[in-house]
């Protein structure tokens, strides 16, 4: 696939010796990030105003730039200032606006974080934190604390302490690697990580969280597939915003990772002047699902420090919903949640269709308003439970199904089963045998 106009202007800008294959390294994007002012300006041909430009470097101070020259060559230069891709990668006088109610860890991660690199809110599941390095800055980023900073980053010795306390606790079956981007560690780092996870029992999945399909689809590489492959049952989650992420690039990447067998599903930001539209949001995630990945969460912005431009009314993501229930096909509408401040996990925000219920009737409503009832049971009653499941005999059958159980015919023909005759049960000289004994 050739470059763009703009992606030539800016690799030569960059390097008038550097080709498309540097274009397409995405080590290469990473050492060439644009991380200051002048060369922002350089490489789009542009000149920003005075204000701007103390604005910019005010901001910078506080919460750093980083932008991958691939995402850069998406930004629309004759309208940046409506432009979602620049709103999302270019620093904003509006980060220095810290409001009440705003929070360095809205979340408190670092006060569920029983060991390092680990954070531990849900019973089954956590969180483990083995990079702080992004390929690019997003400024509307819940853990803009952490990104960048020298100080935090995740050592060997602390992802292993926290691989330890996994280990020790088997109600862990889930864990969701996240950083900073996983997908900015080394090839064989990464795939360290995950053969330790992978020699605990206990854990069935690993989840990784990465933004690189959006801003630096070129590290998905054969080799990156072929590490999660072979640490299957591997899901990826991505974090497209709008449709305009959805290059040719980025669809490339994302054919690689479902055409290896990785499960895709993306977490969207809901961002005023971005995407809070749902035409928009429609348009998104009828690209992710043609794509195959499925929309799995809307997320309602965090009380981060410096983000209250972004935020939106919780009204705003129910009219989204709305205009997707029903209007759409049913895996294209993601989960809308609040991430509740404090550690409270998130919670799904829901448009209200069961409008009222009786001893045996509920009234519901559906998409186009069209009022109905459902007729509860006459008698129900639930099969007796005495609440002592380790010897439950009832319904509490967590086993897998014995598919090596053959039946009938199958009994005969297959090599793991010694029956060698089917009899039927009222077969007279069998009944004689019995009586003999």
């Amino acid at each position: 696939m050739p470059l763009s106009p703009t992606q030539e202007q800016i690799i030569n800008s960059i390097d008038n010796e550097a080709t498309s294959s540097h274009w397409k390294d995405w080590k290469w994007q990473m050492r060439n990030s644009i991380r200051d002012l002048d060369t922002f300006e350089t490489l789009l041909n542009i000149t920003l105003s005075p204000d701007q430009r103390n604005v910019f470097n005010e901001t910078v101070k506080k919460f750093p730039m980083s932008i991958t020259p691939y995402y850069l060559s998406l930004i629309n230069t004759s309208d940046m200032e409506n432009d979602p891709v620049f709103r999302q990668s270019v620093p904003s006088h509006h980060e220095l606006d810290i409001m009440k109610g705003d929070m360095a860890d809205p979340l408190h991660e670092d006060q569920d974080s029983p060991a390092p690199c680990v954070t531990h809110r849900y019973p089954d599941r956590v969180l483990l934190l083995v990079s702080n390095t992004c390929p690019m800055y997003c400024r509307h980023c819940t853990r803009k604390r952490k990104v960048g900073d020298q100080d935090t980053i995740p050592t060997k010795t602390s992802i292993s302490k926290g691989i330890d306390y996994i280990r020790s606790n088997p109600a862990i079956r889930d864990v969701l690697l996240s950083g900073g981007d996983p997908f900015l560690l080394p090839d064989d780092y990464l795939d360290w990580i995950l053969e330790e996870l992978r020699k605990i029992e206990h854990v069935e999945i690993i989840r990784i969280g990465t933004r690189t399909p959006v801003v630096l689809p070129y590290r998905i590489t054969p080799e990156l597939v072929q590490i999660l492959r072979k640490h299957q049952p591997v899901w990826v989650n991505t974090h497209f915003n709008h449709s305009r992420e959805m290059t040719q690039s980025a669809r490339n990447a994302l054919s690689m990772l479902a055409d290896g067998g990785i499960p895709l599903g993306n977490q969207t930001v809901l961002l005023s002047g971005i995407n809070d539209c749902p035409r928009i949001m429609k348009a998104l995630v009828h690209q992710l699902v043609k794509n195959r990945v499925r929309p799995y969460y809307l997320y309602q912005c965090d009380l981060s420090e410096g983000l209250s431009h972004f935020r939106t009314p919780v009204g705003k993501g129910i009219e989204i919903l709305e205009s997707l229930i029903g209007h759409t096909s049913g895996f294209c509408v993601p989960t809308y949640v609040i991430d509740a401040p404090g550690g409270g996990g998130k919670i799904p925000v829901m448009p209200n269709y069961l409008i009222s219920w009786s001893t045996n009737k509920v009234v519901l409503r559906n998409y186009e308003g069209v009022i109905t009832t459902y007729k509860e049971p006459d008698s129900y009653e639930p099969t007796f439970c005495d609440r002592n499941c380790d010897s439950c005999d009832l319904l509490l059958k967590l086993e897998d199904a014995d598919e090596t159980k053959a039946i009938g015919i199958e009994q005969l023909l297959s090599d793991h089963d010694q029956t060698i005759s089917l009899v039927p049960a009222s077969n007279a000289r069998h009944s004689r045998r019995k009586a003999e004994q």
